[in-house]
């Protein structure tokens, strides 16, 4: 029973993110007996996915966290009088500004509920006036287009792949046999589903389609279990550190993923498909011979522009944007290399910088597919889960919904020693490391954050409709006005197992300047409709309709330095949350820069020992861990045809 864990551990971490789990999934690895809690009923903490039920549920659990009164702790008693306490903080601070709005048609029953739950518990989100919305999880006010919910949410969270499935990449091109398998899988049927291609609709047919194609709530809500909504928006560079660890760990046996399908632009009010590969250079039919030799050029360099000096020495103190106009690229060339390649802005990188982003995507380029980048089947969710179920094959103990009260040091030593649990225990460890949220205002006073504002939308079809309708795309939306930034947009179609056959899941994130919605919204009207019965009646829509809509600001403790913290002991190791890059190299760095100072010489992370080199000690104390070790469930739901993500193709560029 959790009440009762063995009284002293090498590693105690607190929080089941991203850089946490891969440490405690390195340091079990190398035979540190591991301790990993997390006072959340989920994995991944600010890293997490959820089905949509559960994400209604966690709005729930931000808006009573608000209420949380600390109370005079019981376990100041246990504090000796040669020790002082750490107090960890009870409310999670790092998720702001939350709004919600559905467009969806409202025709939600009261027996309405998710389809497949196992477990059911009454949550409901209570509408309330804008200014508690802006600081709390609750939703706003009637007058501002949004209802009230009240549904059925299970507590549990979106289980995960198969433990024996080998980290693969599912062929993005769409056959006949997977629109099948998606048509078996999904409860929503179209209005002409049942209908054969010989026969012709009639004029009132005709009419009557959009409504019947009509995306409701309640159709959300039954289907909810087909959502994984990530918290934090990313995605995984082919060559990046943590797709190199999940192959060197073999960690990849653990989840599958998609090819991002196409990188586009939005460009003078419309949003267009981006050339980057060599294949693509030439196949497009936007871009003149001349303009092709242009880029094609240009590219070539930029792969090895280290072996040129002389063509940018001059130019490195301006910007990249301003280097680009030297180049012999017309507007149309310094627009897609900028915005879609390099992914910066006019004033955010110099000529370095660009250059080096530049080569990162090219060199990317081609190991799993025509884009740099993948994405994980279930969403981001699935990647701290992969390194949990490492660390508990190798003896570590897991506990969610388990509290920390705080951190007891010795107070001649200065160093930590032990924690005090939500039961009262004292769990003594050699090292800690704790996530950022779990540290009290006291302890960061004089930290400096930095915000992300993030959005997840529900559509009804893609931003740039193409034949198929399995596209996953990266769209970059510069900043218009001064002060504000670029714009990230990644779209997610069904084929992700992140959404709902019929539906898209859009994630949208830039760095904060105002709250979520006054630094999203502007983009969101750019791209998309709401999805209004008057609206439902037109037979063309330019843009993709918006069916649900949820705005937040997330805290970045990416870039604070350990010094921001007050007096922390030598032993105590803070990890970050997620930060508002594409990429998850940060997170790979700071576990591994962690993992040295708590195992200096060991290898981070090595591949597992071959089975038939293991020999079994009698007197383990493996049996005993599996007791308290809690492995994620895996998901059945896995689409069937796929490649070995650790044996790609070298396609050339």
């Amino acid at each position: 029973m959790a009440d009762n864990l063995p009284s002293e551990f090498d590693v105690i971490v607190i929080g089941t993110g991203l850089p946490e789990s891969i440490i405690a999934a390195a340091c079990s690895r190398s035979g540190q007996r591991v301790l990993h809690v997390d006072s959340r009923s989920y994995y991944g903490g600010n890293w997490a996915s959820f089905s949509f039920s559960g994400i209604l549920s966690w709005l729930k659990e931000y808006q009573e966290n608000s209420d949380i009164v600390n109370e005079s702790p019981a376990w100041q008693e246990q504090i000796l009088e040669n020790e002082e306490a750490i107090a960890l903080s009870r409310k999670d601070k790092t998720i702001q500004h939350v709004e919600v709005f559905c467009y969806a048609s409202q025709d939600l029953h009261e027996d309405v509920e998710e389809a497949g739950a196992l477990q059911k518990n009454h949550a409901s989100v209570i509408s309330g006036n804008p200014t508690e919305a802006a600081h709390s999880a609750c939703l706003p006010s009637e007058d501002e287009s949004l209802c009230s919910v009240i549904c059925e949410v299970p507590r549990e969270q979106t289980p995960s792949s198969d433990l024996e499935t080998a980290l693969e990449i599912h062929d993005v091109e769409v056959t006949g046999e997977k629109e099948k398998y998606y048509d078996n899988k999904t409860c929503v049927k179209s209005g002409s589903e049942e209908e054969t291609s010989e026969n012709v609709p009639t004029e009132e047919d005709t009419a009557l389609q959009p409504k019947k194609n009509r995306i409701t709530y309640s159709q959300i809500i039954r289907e909810g279990r087909k959502f994984n909504i990530d918290l934090v928006s990313k995605l995984l560079y082919s060559r990046g550190l943590l797709i190199d660890l999940l192959i060197k760990s073999n960690v990849s046996r653990y989840a599958e993923f998609k090819n991002i399908t196409r990188i586009l632009a939005f460009r003078e009010g419309r949003v267009e498909q981006v050339p980057c590969s060599r294949a693509d250079v030439f196949n497009s039919k936007q871009l003149t011979m001349v303009e092709k030799r242009m880029l094609m050029k240009f590219l070539t360099f930029c792969m090895e522009y280290e072996k040129h000096p002389d063509q940018y020495k001059a130019y490195e103190e301006i910007t990249f944007s301003e280097y680009l106009k030297t180049q012999k690229l017309t507007p149309s060339l310094q627009y897609f290399v900028l915005h879609s390649i390099a992914m910066t802005s006019e004033k955010a990188s110099n000529t370095i910088e660009g250059l080096k982003a530049t080569k990162n995507f090219l060199h990317c380029l081609g190991r799993y597919g025509n884009t740099p980048f993948l994405f994980p089947l279930y969403g981001q969710g699935e990647l701290p889960q992969c390194f949990c179920r490492m660390c508990a094959v190798f003896g570590g103990i897991y506990c969610l919904r388990h509290s920390v009260q705080c951190l007891v040091v010795d107070k001649e030593s200065r160093k930590c020693k032990a924690i005090i649990d939500q039961f009262g225990q004292r769990i003594i460890s050699k090292h800690f490391l704790v996530e950022d949220s779990y540290f009290s205002e006291n302890t960061c006073s004089h930290v400096q954050y930095r915000q992300i504002s993030r959005s997840v939308l529900i559509t009804d079809r893609s931003v740039l409709k193409t034949d198929s309708d399995q596209q996953i795309s990266i769209l970059t939306v510069p900043g218009e006005e001064p002060g504000t930034f670029a714009v990230r947009v990644i779209e997610l179609c069904p084929s992700t197992m992140t959404c709902m056959k019929g539906t898209y899941l859009v994630h949208l994130t830039c760095t904060s300047s105002k709250t979520a919605r006054e630094d999203l919204e502007p983009v969101v009207r750019k791209l998309f409709t709401p999805y209004t019965e008057t609206e439902i009646e037109n037979e063309e829509v330019e843009k993709p309709r918006l069916l649900w809509a949820l705005y937040f600001n997330m805290r970045d403790s990416s870039d604070v330095s350990r010094n921001s913290y007050n007096d922390l002991p030598s032993n105590v190791y803070v990890c970050s949350g997620p930060d508002g890059g594409l990429g998850n190299d940060n997170a790979v760095k700071q576990a591994e820069i962690l993992f040295q100072l708590i195992c200096p010489n060991e290898d981070f992370c090595p591949p597992p020992p071959n089975p038939e080199d293991i020999i079994i000690d009698g007197d383990s104390l493996q049996p005993e861990a599996s007791e308290f070790s809690v492995i994620p469930e895996a998901n059945s739901e896995t689409p069937k045809e796929s490649t070995s993500l650790g044996n790609p193709e070298e396609d050339s560029r």
